[in-house]
């Protein structure tokens, strides 16, 4: 906030509390008065006397002692000496006459009937009144005469700070013109000796200048991460191919680190990136026999590597040690897979369009082959059709030979009332027993219309390990395809399959990806409805990374959400995402949806969600997947 502003904010705030300070003397001042007005009419009233029986005569003896607003005399037995005058409820026609409200009531039992009255109070209020507006007028007069003052120096010195920073921005573009010293008088004198002290040093710097510039192009060009050359310049090199008109010829990597979405959902960005790094060591550490060769980080999972003067039966020893040391890597990390690479031949005719096609064909035939393999894209072989059928019969396969295997992860409750269930992962394996990338697999799968028959695998697979696994007892959460959740036919399928087994469809928790389930809501809903139809619930993954999620969070009414591993991730320094969370949380429990946090990695970020009520947790912090060893999926 400006110092004018916070200026303005204070004056306002003073005088505002100096009018609420008028208002409470006032008011203390009001009270006191009517309280003695009161005591001195009950004084009047409690002296020994004999009272009139008769409505007007006790009115004309008590308004000859006191104003009175309201009067109403009851008499015990003859209802024509009743009298009621005037208003029980006074309102003023003042707009402020809220502020000074007395109410001065007297209610007694006389001889001869019941007496009901009140004071009349307005000449105390409208005394209160006109001095209350006589003070106000007089300290908001100060005010605008303070603000006016204020104002007209700021003017002033919003000029000469318009000119100090015009010459800021002068020498910023180098052009060093004379200080006009009589702009910046008083207390902006420091700030003159500053600017020509400034301009002086600034033409001894220039030099510098231009190498520091040429330094940090330099560096906007590399990678942060792995220190690897970025997309930019892996185009152009890509370009460079047809541009230098000289016969080369050489090798070009892809590799795909195909377990960074995983990792980031599980662990966190921190340790993403930290994959990353190592797979560059892995890179590095095999280019060591090739000095000439480039390599480069092309997009966020993606490296690219260029090995001129080979030819693809001189790469072999390349991808191999690449594959010994991602085999390396992948023991310390105890995970499923490090990385593929396909290896492809190029020419300074090569067409980079094509070029990056066949690599890519070469990476996605590698990650049939199992856990970092590698495929070497022979020219003249067609590849591209290769590698699509090659996907598709492989996911074929697996699911035929129902080649599934599933990792649970517990989620904690955080709150005694909360029923929460543990996940399922599905993990798939090849004909040879080496797991294939999951997030490759849906997506060839998705590609190749086949998703449906995937998810249909994974559902029966759950059912028939819960049926013949006693031993497994509460809930289980299970991943679906948000696009099989979107065809009647998959959803009419499920509905048949769950009512013949409601005593397990009542244990299952059904995860979508909300970014799926919001390109249509209303067969969202319908699915969400149908899965409800038969006892089994829903759950909506990496949530809040859509711009529609308020109105998602309405319209489907799911029974979890499962926060976006995003939120947790420093969570206990980051209160945007403390505010953010908390928000959901209110939501989520009008609607009675249950809020479970992934990606927890710390105690710090298990602390602060356990704080904001969240209902679960679930992250390596709190337990890691294991693979679930039972009859059915052996």
């Amino acid at each position: 906030m400006s110092v004018s502003k916070l200026f303005h904010s204070f004056l306002f705030l003073l005088f505002t509390g100096l009018t609420l300070l008028v208002y409470v003397e006032l008011t203390q001042q009001l009270t006191e008065k009517a309280d003695q007005r009161l005591s001195d009419f009950q004084s009047y009233m409690n002296l020994p006397r004999t009272w009139p029986s008769d409505g007007p005569q006790l009115y004309s003896q008590i308004e000859s002692q006191a104003k009175l607003q309201f009067f109403q005399f009851i008499h015990s037995t003859d209802s024509s000496a009743n009298l009621t005058k005037g208003e029980l409820n006074f309102v003023s026609d003042h707009p402020l006459s809220p502020l000074f409200q007395q109410e001065l009531p007297d209610t007694r039992t006389l001889e001869d009937g019941r007496l009901q009255l009140k004071l009349a109070t307005d000449d105390l209020t409208l005394n209160a009144l006109t001095q209350f507006q006589q003070f106000c007028a007089f300290i908001w007069a100060i005010y605008l005469t303070i603000t006016v003052v204020f104002v007209l120096l700021m003017m002033k010195n919003k000029r000469t700070i318009i000119y100090a920073s015009s010459y800021v921005n002068d020498l910023s573009s180098h052009k060093y013109n004379a200080l006009e010293s009589s702009k910046l008088k008083a207390e902006f004198k420091p700030l003159a000796s500053a600017l020509e002290h400034c301009r002086s040093e600034l033409k001894k710097r220039d030099e510098e200048f231009a190498k520091e510039h040429e330094r940090l192009n330099k560096a906007a060009f590399e990678d942060q991460i792995t220190g690897f050359a970025t997309r930019t310049r892996f185009t152009q090199k890509l370009e460079s191919l047809s541009a230098e008109g000289k016969s080369q010829i050489g090798l070009m990597a892809l590799i795909k680190a195909s377990e960074l979405g995983i990792i980031n959902d599980s662990l966190g960005r921190s340790a993403g990136d930290e994959y990353l790094a190592k797979i560059a060591n892995c890179i590095r550490h095999s280019m060591t026999k090739y000095p000439n060769s480039d390599c480069y980080r092309i997009s966020t999972a993606d490296f690219a590597v260029f090995i001129p003067g080979l030819v693809i039966k001189d790469g072999l020893p390349f991808v191999e040690n690449l594959k010994a040391q991602f085999d390396e890597y992948q023991q310390t990390i105890n995970n499923e897979s490090i990385a593929h690479t396909g290896l492809v031949p190029y020419e300074h005719d090569s067409e980079p369009g094509k070029l990056l096609s066949q690599g890519d064909t070469a990476v996605s035939i590698a990650q049939t082959l199992g856990p970092n393999c590698f495929y070497l894209h022979e020219k003249g072989k067609n590849d591209d059709l290769y590698g699509d059928t090659k996907w598709k019969e492989s996911i074929g396969d697996l699911i035929n030979r129902r080649a599934i295997k599933f990792y649970q992860q517990a989620i904690l409750p955080c709150r005694k009332d909360a029923k929460i269930y543990n996940e399922l992962f599905s993990r798939f394996y090849n004909s040879e027993g080496k797991f294939l990338p999951t997030a490759t697999v849906i997506a060839m799968a998705e590609r190749h219309d086949m998703v449906v028959d995937l998810d249909k695998l994974i559902v029966i697979t759950t059912l028939k390990m819960l049926i013949e696994n006693p031993a497994l007892t509460g809930s289980y959460g299970i991943n679906i395809s948000s696009s099989s959740i979107m065809q009647e036919t998959f959803i009419a399928w499920l509905k048949a399959l769950l009512v013949k087994q409601r005593h397990i469809a009542a244990r299952l928790v059904f995860e979508v990806n909300e970014s799926g389930m919001q390109t249509n809501l209303v067969a969202s809903y319908k699915f969400v409805q149908t899965i409800h139809s038969v006892g089994a619930k829903v759950s909506v993954e990496h949530f809040g990374m859509g711009f529609t999620s308020f109105k998602f969070f309405k319209q489907v009414r799911p029974d979890f959400i499962k926060l976006d591993g995003t939120y947790s991730n420093n969570i206990d320094t980051d209160t945007n995402n403390q505010f953010f969370v908390k928000m959901i949380i209110n939501i989520a429990r009008r609607l009675n949806i249950q809020v479970i946090s992934t990606s927890v990695e710390r105690q710090e970020e298990k602390f602060v969600l356990e704080k904001l009520l969240v209902d679960g947790l679930q992250g390596y912090y709190v337990a890691e997947p294991q693979a679930l060893q039972n009859k059915a999926i052996s």
